[in-house]
């Protein structure tokens, strides 16, 4: 990486950590905090003040990254966040389920991840693209783990509320950043041809890739709904569960370095649908463990923990970048809202089918479920384009845009 890309990949690394920061925090300890408002007492309303930030998320991330094509990167970026603070404000100040509900509706208007991501492609080479998409995904994956163990801490501090006033300081912060550490984004040119959002649902390999992130997010949601359980069976309680997560997820990250490799060799399909392989694997694992009645260990649940990490990780940086390279330069910003858009809806679908799975067919069927899905994803990418090793050499020695 030449330094200008280092500095423009670690600076909107930050803006996602700071933003994710502040979700990953709330996250843990909503469900249980919001029983204390007025209304919390029915758990459907719960559970829609904490599902509502995906679904206006999903609403909205391609009206701003075709936004992000016309107006700018950075005035889409600095926008939404603007948004995202307003929402955890008005969530800070809330004394009812129903200003809560509002307030998280309002967070999840300030969809800038499809901007971030096509500002992020704009200001770095093809060759170095996945490693700067990896470092996104490392920032929001360390956030996680540090929320997993802060959270509980900070909220018999500050209360829920407390929460959503630090959420709103760390999306102010990350204006900041966008204004005064990010690069400046690259000179469009007046005559410069737009692109449509139809343009981009007509590509088939960025259909395929859309399809892929919406499979991702709908399997680890539904297996989140089993996990925890089969975790709590192997010995550890709920609040000691970050010490599984977080020594997986900062594994994974270190066996990143295998991904890197396959991407200067041109093999970055293949890293693709290795990936797509682990979390198959992983679905098919989980079911037999279930299904077999027997208690696993710790160290077994350690070890599946670290595949799916490995292959979810590979996953959020492979298939950006690749959108971002298969999408002409006037398409970026709708290609990846479309990317985004199939993210948060995967994220929603997620949560619901894992609860009704696991209502009517039980953990076995579950994972049945997700690991089909999986087959047919892995199916479904077998054609994708493949970028040789010629082609990444030129990329990697094209300049940036």
């Amino acid at each position: 990486m030449t330094a200008l890309e280092r500095r423009s990949s670690i600076s909107l690394a930050l803006i996602f950590a700071l933003r994710m920061l502040g979700l990953f925090l709330v996250l843990p300890v909503f469900a249980l905090e919001a029983r204390k408002y007025p209304g919390g007492d029915d758990p459907a309303l719960v559970g829609l003040a904490m599902g509502i930030y995906g679904l206006t998320q999903a609403c909205l991330q391609l009206p701003l990254g075709m936004a992000s094509d016309r107006f700018g990167r950075k005035r889409v970026i600095v926008f939404g966040l603007l948004v995202f603070a307003a929402g955890s404000l008005l969530a800070a100040l809330a004394d009812s389920l129903t200003g809560l509900l509002i307030g998280r509706a309002l967070q999840g208007a300030g969809a800038v991840s499809a901007a971030v991501t096509a500002l992020l492609a704009d200001q770095t080479r093809d060759g170095v693209r996945t490693k700067a998409m990896a470092l996104v995904g490392g920032s929001i994956g360390l956030m996680f783990a540090i929320a997993l163990v802060a959270a509980p801490a900070l909220t018999s501090l500050v209360g829920l509320s407390g929460l959503f006033g630090l959420t709103c300081a760390l999306a102010l912060a990350g204006i900041a950043v966008v204004l005064w550490v990010v690069p400046p984004e690259p000179v469009q040119h007046a005559d410069a041809p737009r692109g449509r959002a139809a343009d981009a649902w007509k590509h088939p390999d960025l259909l395929r890739l859309n399809l892929g992130v919406f499979v991702l997010h709908t399997v680890q949601m539904s297996m989140w709904v089993a996990v925890p359980a089969l975790i709590v069976q192997a010995g550890l309680p709920k609040s000691e569960h970050w010490h599984i997560y977080l020594p997986a997820v900062v594994l994974s990250f270190v066996a990143m370095g295998g991904l890197f490799s396959m991407e200067r060799r041109g093999r970055l399909r293949a890293a693709l649908l290795t990936a797509i392989t682990l979390v198959l694997v992983v679905q098919v694992a989980l079911g037999l463990l279930f299904a077999s009645g027997s208690t696993p260990s710790l160290t077994v649940m350690g070890v599946v923990l670290f595949v799916f990490f490995c292959g979810f990780n590979a996953l959020e940086a492979t298939q950006p970048s690749l959108v971002s390279r298969m999408a002409p330069a006037n398409l970026r910003g709708a290609a990846l809202g479309s990317y985004n858009t199939l993210q948060s809806l995967g994220l929603f679908a997620g949560g619901a089918l894992g609860g009704a799975l696991i209502k009517f067919l039980g953990a076995p069927g579950l994972f049945g479920v997700t690991a089909t899905l999986c087959a047919l994803w892995l199916l479904i990418t077998w054609p994708l384009r493949p970028i040789g090793r010629t082609e990444a050499r030129t990329e990697g020695k094209s300049a940036p845009h």
